[in-house]
């Protein structure tokens, strides 16, 4: 018989997953388990201040409870802050994590001309996880 080695989704983003996010987790990257971050660190996350010159000790209790909590080849979805997720996506690839992020199509859903202002609404729908990749061309 088969074993199943079956991975942790450590959850570092401002948003809660969708049912197709789960769904696609579960089926495509065989994931079991997935991990939020406690209540202090999501508050942290989904609030990064514009006016932080540095986020690496910002993030420094974050990263502390990843490393804590994860193990090799577990699964962070990463998707915030440019500059934060830099950091969180380095270091996963330093303590061999697999750093993720969902890809989305967008859809207009409505749109209406009020006066002479156009309003748009759009629909985000998920269409799956895509790996951070690091650069490794010699020839750029």
């Amino acid at each position: 018989m088969k074993q199943i080695n079956s991975k942790k989704m450590f959850l570092i983003f401002s948003h809660q997953l969708t049912d197709s996010q789960k769904q696609d987790a579960c089926l495509n990257l065989n994931i079991s388990e997935f991990i939020y971050l406690p209540d202090n660190l999501q508050r942290k996350w989904s609030d990064i201040s514009p006016y932080e010159e540095t986020l690496a000790l910002f993030l420094q209790d974050l990263l502390e409870w990843l490393k804590l909590n994860a193990k090799k080849d577990d699964y962070v979805l990463v998707q915030g802050d440019f500059g934060a997720v830099f950091l969180v996506v380095d270091f996963c690839f330093k303590n061999e994590l697999v750093p993720v992020y969902s890809t989305t199509k967008r859809q207009i859903v409505n749109e209406h001309i009020i006066g002479r202002d156009v309003q748009v609404s759009r629909m985000f729908s998920h269409v799956r996880f895509r790996k951070y990749e690091r650069w490794y061309r010699n020839d750029c």
